[in-house]
């Protein structure tokens, strides 16, 4: 520990010395040659201690430090003062990493830590077991020449890692492995690697389920439904309670038709591999159909729908998609839109993008509800679907087509004022007549 006496005292020491020299100098009548003499010795003493210093750090194996008087005494002290302060944090900073390192090897999930350019710093024991990495073989190794999927270097290089990816795993191609990045401390990135195989292998067997289910459940109601028209038609001398019965059969018959028609074209989305650059959607033909649909659909209800469409705004997508996403939008403000109400269908462009959107001024929706309006068959008022004969599916078909087309739906709505149904398509998807002519 360093004491300001300490010094003091070593200076008066030195003082002190200095003054018999001089002293002793003047006894001998030559001050000058006692004081050079006096001089060489101090100098003696001190490169006599700093090789004593030397041999300490540099050869000796002891901590404690060697016995020296005076000022060296206090460097020896503040050198083993300072040797045991770093021992401490060395010590201390060794344990983090021991823990750090322990709860790495514990995660479920492969770890790796890459540098800015891409070589690996550090790996957990399920990312060599998983990626097949050797450790410390593969230290300082490129990331993207052990893992040389082509979606993977294409997403490690973007540098845009606010979603993971799934490839198949390196080492197992029947496994599927989710890959995602996150940029942490100086120009460092930790890669984490999950397996998902039986996530993956479940979504596609509910997929393959439902896409199955609904396609050979199509056959026995077209033949139920066929028979129960020729029965309504033919028993004419059938009670009234005969009657009621073949008419509630026809309709949930025609509900169920609707209902796997609404499965099938759901299954497809989600199945569906067709780019949406590489074709063109004519909207104004596509919105004449839809108008003369809804035109159809409203008599009963005899709202004013108004369609109000650019007809020099066309985009790149898939137009059996688009068109079951606008129409679904359109059809659900009819249904819902209490009768006589104002309905209006926009289709423009804002900035550089397209803009659609479904206003209506009926009863409104409730905010509770608006987050899960577009999950499968959830339904505001049950009773209400029950009687507009809609499956629950409408919203879920629109989200998943515009997922596809890189875009999401939005929904405003105030109860008793109405409701907003819209999406923006990005300028990407915007055809550009003068660009492509």
């Amino acid at each position: 520990m360093y004491y300001p006496r300490s010094w003091t005292k070593s200076l008066l020491r030195l003082c002190l010395y200095i003054a018999l020299i001089v002293l002793l100098g003047i006894y001998v009548g030559d001050v000058v040659l006692v004081l050079l003499i006096a001089a060489v010795t101090l100098l003696i003493f001190n490169y006599l201690h700093l090789y004593k210093l030397t041999k300490w750090l540099w050869e000796s194996r002891k901590m404690s430090p060697p016995s020296a008087p005076g000022v060296w005494e206090h460097v020896y002290e503040g050198i083993y003062y300072l040797q045991r302060r770093n021992r401490n944090k060395r010590k201390n900073l060794g344990e983090l990493v021991k823990r750090f390192r322990e709860g790495s090897e514990a995660l479920p999930d492969a770890v790796v830590v890459v540098d800015k350019d891409a070589k690996i710093v550090w790996c957990n024991r399920h990312a060599r077991i998983e990626m097949g990495l050797k450790w410390p073989d593969d230290s300082g190794r490129r990331i993207d020449n052990l893992i040389r999927h082509p979606n993977f270097i294409e997403y490690f290089h973007s540098g845009d890692y606010h979603y993971p990816i799934e490839i198949p795993a390196p080492t197992n191609p029947n496994k599927t492995f989710e890959y995602r990045i996150m940029a942490y401390g100086e120009d460092q990135l930790l890669l984490i690697i999950r397996d998902v195989s039986r996530v993956s292998q479940l979504e596609e067997m509910r997929k393959d389920f439902v896409a199955n289910v609904s396609h050979e459940l199509r056959t026995p109601l077209t033949v139920i439904n066929g028979y129960l028209e020729v029965l309504s038609v033919e028993d004419e001398d059938k009670s009234p309670f005969v009657g009621k019965a073949m008419m509630e059969m026809e309709t949930q018959t025609k509900r169920m038709q609707a209902l796997i028609e609404d499965l099938l074209i759901l299954s497809r989305i989600e199945a569906s591999s067709e780019r949406i650059y590489e074709n063109t959607i004519d909207m104004t033909g596509m919105f004449a159909q839809v108008e003369m649909e809804a035109k159809a659909l409203n008599k009963e209800k005899r709202h004013n729908i108004s369609f109000k469409i650019d007809p020099d705004l066309v985009i790149f997508g898939v137009e059996t998609e688009m068109r079951s996403a606008c129409s679904n939008l359109v059809f659900n403000a009819i249904h819902y839109t209490p009768p006589g109400g104002t309905i209006k269908v926009l289709w423009k462009k804002r900035a550089d993008s397209a803009y659609f959107a479904v206003i209506d001024d009926g009863d409104g929706i409730d905010d509770k509800h608006l987050r899960r309006l577009t999950e499968r068959f959830y339904r505001v008022d049950k009773a209400r679907s029950r009687k507009t004969g809609g499956s629950g599916l409408g919203l879920s078909i629109v989200k998943h087509v515009l997922n596809h087309h890189n875009s999401f739906l939005n929904i405003e709505s105030k109860v008793g004022k109405g409701s907003e149904f819209s999406f923006i398509l990005p300028p990407e998807l915007v055809y550009e007549k003068n660009t492509h002519s």
